[in-house]
């Protein structure tokens, strides 16, 4: 056997084009590219050196290239764009010349969701990736060989999702996916009854790619394993049988693995932050011991530790890959990188990885035996096996171990024994059965699959059909059902009658929906009370017509989009190309979010992204807990970054998730982290529940990801604004408490007042005119919290204040008062300068005190009768009962619309009286400003006044517009008696002093 001298994995990275979400915007780009150099910009420090990272290659494929009339991408002359076809020849071509030499080879994908990585795998279109090229050059390859070799080529694909490896060329996969085992002889890891086909073409492989992708589709949909979450290996056996010069046939063999990684989102990003049950989830489990084996094979290569244990066994992924990464093996790794700012941190973790695995070293030889030993070595192996089953298979150990335990472990010793057979087994008869027999059957199975297809392509122009649509580009477009003439049922599979289109997954009924075709049109209707379908985002409650490119959600994960060719029109506005980002803005809108980028900051733009992305995340988990029956729902809310304080948020508007207890009302907020974490923890649950784990009914709550602690809910937020101190007067008013949602939830009576060390109020002659003068004095302020009211009885198990002032690090709290709704709180602190400063004044002029109002939730149920109702029947409940929880409840939506607005129109009415009054005591000021001469009438002491005013409407206001009368009336006699001065100088200088005097007093 041979062995390699160019032992290191090679590492590529690759930079795409912004996506359209990023053109909208106006995004910057962070990433540029030099040979093999590539540097990263933080957009937070431009004038900072960016950081630098060389690897084997670095394509530039952001910009520099055509469009030709086929679609493909070609790079425009001089320009230094790198085109499907150079990263194959680069990266794809070794991979095929180290298969012919006999060498394993691996090449993986590696990044952020929607970086890039299934393009430079896969393809889209006519600019085909690495993998169907490598497989075309394959079979070219084999036709130009030497004609004495017999070459025999075989096919996989599979996909690993939470921990679960799902055979992709079958549709039948057993509850938990197929079993990973060790072959104890190799070492090496395989999975048990993996299906694997003879191919003799590239059309065969591309056709059985299709195949596979159709079913990861189908998945997704069924299991909610979104495409971002899963891995998908795609293994190509190359066998090149000869016979040496002692006239014995030998097996050169090379096991080609071209593995599509999910997205590489950082911990911290989606993470668990402040999450109780932080270790017992990992979003991303298999990439991070992934990251673990490259950080200890990089260690083990440098030579830096000598003693380092490579952790393969953590997932099913290393497992796997563990050939591929520190064996026998070639290895390629191209990571994917996304070019633009609001990126930066993503992007910066994938080029550090890839960093990371360019250390690593392998030992590559080539894989060729004598057939007739293989088989004999299997069959040898088999007997020692059987041998052992027969015996009495002693336990290693087990003198001092239960009899229990020692049984347990013989029983477990012989399922691994009975796998090994089996398997050992599997390879005899695929080595008995020739590979002829094994193509023949193949291209049977292709044959009745190629009629299928054909079939579904001369029907799609012809007749209306339901295309799906999917997050991922690669899996939309690939399942169609066709509208019949007459009426055609939608539902479970296990429903009576069985549905003509059976769906599987959350939220689909047994009749879930039912569509009519007649002359050319077709109808929908629901197919029992509850089903949810929405129609362009709208909830579906009546007979609707479905019109040309309408998007239709069936359940939580099943979108489509109809197709009628027989009446083509499609409603004006519709965008040509319907995709994946389009109708899940659509949805948010008709939830009431904005979808528009244009004008929007960074953070806000952020903050859109996430409530796509959460939506229908969201939705999903409320359709898990209505079928786990938790009484819990969730809602994506915007909330300001002043009421999430303490929640963790710093600044800007925050998407958050609220949870509710339906039997209660308790609700939490969490953060996106904690909440990606808490789903794929529910969905880890629900996976169980699927698979038949009846133990998932009984999960301690303690360990429940649905159940949370109580802890005290914020019911609203009121800000009172400091402008007033600026001129040394006080704030003493009602302030309206309003919800994240602008609803009013209560009242607050607040008073800010300037005052003494000892917190004595000012003598009621004090006024600033102009806050400069406060520069350099000391000043204290006193900020009492009287009482509070609301309006909804829950909230009587305790309530209580918090809030910050300039520069704290801490909240300052009120007492918990219980068993009102009217808590005299009675709360006094003083804050004292020693000497104010600007940007304590500035604090004054431009800052506000936001007091948090929180409420008390205890774990309790109010009322048992609760406890009988579902959670779906609960849910509905609240919908009823909470119209403005969701936009619209129809398709027409008026009623709910209707309703939104009068609640508004209700608020809007009492902040308007309130600004009436505030707005009459401003009038007479001006009133008497404008009495004053033309040249007198300056306006910047004119603003300050009025400013000073306007944010202040305390008891004393009317007392303070008469000393700003005597003020203007002070600087009148001043002006007057300076103009006089020349006549009557003693008068003068009296009166100026009078003036100056009269200013400093008040």
């Amino acid at each position: 056997m041979g062995e390699d001298k160019d032992t290191g994995v090679k590492v590529a990275v690759r930079c795409r084009p912004f996506n359209q979400r990023e053109k909208d915007r106006g995004a910057k780009l962070i990433i540029d590219m030099n040979g093999a150099m590539t540097t990263i910009q933080n957009p937070e420090t431009p004038n900072e050196e960016p950081k630098k990272f060389t690897f084997d290659f670095s394509y530039w494929s952001h910009d520099g290239f055509n469009e030709k009339d086929d679609g493909y991408l070609e790079a425009v002359p001089g320009s230094k764009y790198s085109s499907q076809r150079r990263v194959f020849d680069d990266l794809g071509q070794g991979v095929l010349d180290n298969a012919f030499k006999g060498f394993n080879c691996s090449l993986f994908a590696y990044g952020q969701t929607g970086s890039g990585k299934s393009y430079s795998m896969v393809g889209y279109g006519c600019n085909k990736g690495i993998v169907p090229i490598t497989c075309d050059e394959l079979f070219k390859a084999i036709e130009a060989g030497d004609p004495a070799t017999k070459y025999e080529v075989t096919f996989s694909m599979l996909e690993i999702y939470n921990e679960q490896v799902r055979d992709l060329l079958s549709k039948d996969n057993p509850k938990g996916g197929l079993q990973v085992r060790q072959n104890p002889k190799l070492g090496l890891f395989y999975v048990v009854g993996l299906k694997k086909v003879a191919v003799g073409s590239y059309a065969e492989i591309d056709k059985r790619t299709q195949e596979g992708t159709a079913n990861r589709t189908v998945a997704s949909t069924n299991m909610n394993a979104t495409s971002s979450r899963a891995h998908t290996v795609v293994t190509i056996t190359f066998d090149q049988i000869s016979k040496n010069e002692a006239g014995e046939e030998t097996k050169k063999s090379s096991v080609i693995n071209l593995v599509d990684l999910a997205g590489s989102e950082r911990a911290d990003s989606t993470g668990a932050t402040g999450d109780r049950l932080k270790e017992g989830a990992n979003i991303n489990k298999s990439l991070s011991a992934l990251g673990n084996v490259i950080s200890a094979l990089a260690d083990l290569s440098s030579g830096g530790k000598k003693k380092v244990m490579v952790p393969y066994r953590d997932s099913v992924l290393t497992k796997l890959l563990q050939n591929a990464l520190g064996g026998n093996s070639k290895t390629v790794m191209i990571a994917a990188l996304s070019p633009a700012d609001i990126n930066y941190d993503e992007t910066l973790g994938t080029l550090r990885y890839a960093d990371r695995a360019k250390k690593i070293k392998n030992k590559a030889v080539v894989n060729e035996n004598p057939l007739d030993k293989l088989i004999r070595e299997l069959r040898e192996e088999n007997e020692k096996l059987k041998s052992q089953m027969g015996g009495a298979m002693p336990v290693a150990g087990g003198a001092g171990m239960d009899p229990g335990e020692i049984e347990r472990m013989r029983k477990e010793m012989e399922e691994e024994i009975r796998a090994q057979l089996l398997a050992n087994q599997e390879q005899m008869n695929e080595m008995d059965e020739s590979f002829e027999d094994k193509l023949k059957r193949n291209r049977e199975e292709q044959e009745a699959m190629g009629a299928a297809q054909a079939n579904t392509q001369d029907r799609k122009s012809k007749d209306p059909h339901l295309v799906n649509l999917n997050e991922d580009p690669m899996l939309s477009g690939v399942i169609f059902h066709f509208v019949e003439p007459g009426e055609m049922t939608i539902g479970r599979k296990d429903a009576t009658p069985p549905p003509m289109i059976a769906l599987t997954g959350l939220s689909i009924s047994k009749q879930h929906a039912v569509i009519t075709f007649e002359n050319s049109e077709a109808t929908v209707k629901p197919g029992e009370q509850g089903a949810k379908t929405k129609i362009n985002g709208v909830p579906l409650t009546g007979p609707t017509t479905l019109q040309h490119l309408d998007r239709v959600l069936f359940g939580s994960n099943h979108m489509y989009v109809f197709h009628n060719p027989l009446n083509p029109k499609a409603p004006e506005n519709t965008p040509t190309k319907i995709d994946w980002d389009f109708a899940q803005k659509e949805i948010a809108k008709h939830k009431g979010f904005d979808t528009a980028s244009a004008g929007m900051s960074k953070e806000q733009i952020i903050a859109q992204e996430q409530i796509l992305e959460l939506l229908p995340m969201v939705s999903e988990v409320n359709a898990i807990s209505e079928e786990l029956n938790k009484h819990r729902t969730f809602e994506v809310i915007l909330i300001s970054g002043a009421a999430m304080e303490g929640y963790g948020s710093k600044k800007g508007a925050k998407v958050v998730v609220k949870m509710k207890n339906l039997l209660n009302g308790n609700t939490w907020l969490w953060e996106r982290g904690k909440f990606m974490n808490r789903r794929y923890m529910i969905q880890e649950l629900y996976q169980r529940h699927l698979d038949g784990d009846e133990d998932v009914m009984k999960i301690p709550k303690e360990e429940d990801p649905f159940w949370e602690p109580p802890e005290d809910v914020l019911i609203g937020t009121a800000n009172v604004f400091l402008q007033s101190l600026s001129y040394a007067l006080d704030f003493d008013d009602k302030l309206s408490v309003t919800d994240y949602k602008g609803v009013e939830e209560g009242n607050l009576y607040v008073n800010i007042t300037p005052c003494s060390d000892k917190g004595k109020p000012l003598d009621e002659d004090f006024f600033v005119e102009d806050p400069q003068e406060l520069l350099g004095k000391p000043f204290h302020y006193k900020v009492t919290i009287k009482s509070a009211e609301v309006n909804k009885a829950k909230y009587s198990k305790g309530l209580h204040v918090r809030y910050k002032v300039y520069q704290d690090e801490d909240f300052t709290s009120t007492p918990v008062i219980k068993a009102t709704l009217s808590p005299e709180f009675k709360h006094h602190r003083i804050i004292t300068y020693p000497a104010v400063n600007e940007d304590q004044l500035g604090y004054f002029e431009q800052g506000c005190i936001t007091f948090q109002l929180f409420g008390v939730q205890e774990d309790s149920v109010n009322d048992n009768r609760l406890m009988k109702m579902t959670t779906k029947e609960l849910r509905q409940m609240e919908q009823l009962q909470n119209p403005g929880m969701q936009r619209r409840q129809t398709i027409s939506g008026e009623a709910s619309e209707e309703s939104k607005l009068r609640n508004e129109l209700e608020v809007l009415k009492k902040k308007f009286e309130r600004l009436e009054k505030k707005e009459k005591r401003i009038q007479d000021l001006c009133s008497e400003w404008k009495g004053k001469p033309v040249e007198e009438q300056q306006f910047e002491p004119f603003w300050r006044h009025v400013s000073a005013v306007a944010n202040s409407s305390g008891n004393k206001l009317k007392t303070r517009v008469e000393i700003l009368n005597t003020v203007i009336q002070s600087q009148k006699m001043t002006q007057e008696a300076s103009a006089g001065g020349a006549q009557n100088g003693s008068n003068g200088s009296i009166n100026s002093g009078a003036g100056s005097k009269a200013c400093i007093i008040q």
